[in-house]
């Protein structure tokens, strides 16, 4: 995993005992998992509207903001974006048909 992934699944991770009037990683977390949510509802919408634009600038950006609540979403619940590598890694060399069929769809 990137360096840059671990530092920020470690600053969510330490976020969880941050005030909430200071930090707004503690107030997502004390919102609770709608919220968090919510969130990656907007910038998934948000992504998909920068693509759609063909802004690659915003792309990159949108999908920066998605990807940041998705792990908040990870951290909220337990668990850590190296358990989404390794997912991925289980997938790799599979095609998405062989990876659907394992899965029973």
């Amino acid at each position: 995993m990137s360096d840059t992934l671990s530092q920020l699944a470690d600053v969510l991770e330490q976020r969880k005992q941050a005030d909430p009037g200071e930090s707004y990683v503690a107030k997502l977390y004390s919102k609770g998992l709608d919220a968090i949510l919510k969130k990656i509802g907007e910038e998934a919408t948000e992504t998909v509207m920068a693509a759609k634009d063909g802004d690659r600038d915003k792309i990159v950006y949108e999908v920066a903001d998605l990807w940041f609540h998705c792990m908040v979403l990870l951290a909220d619940q337990g668990l850590h974006p190296d358990d989404v590598e390794k997912e991925l890694q289980r997938r790799f060399g599979l095609s998405g048909l062989e990876e659907k069929a394992q899965r029973g769809q």
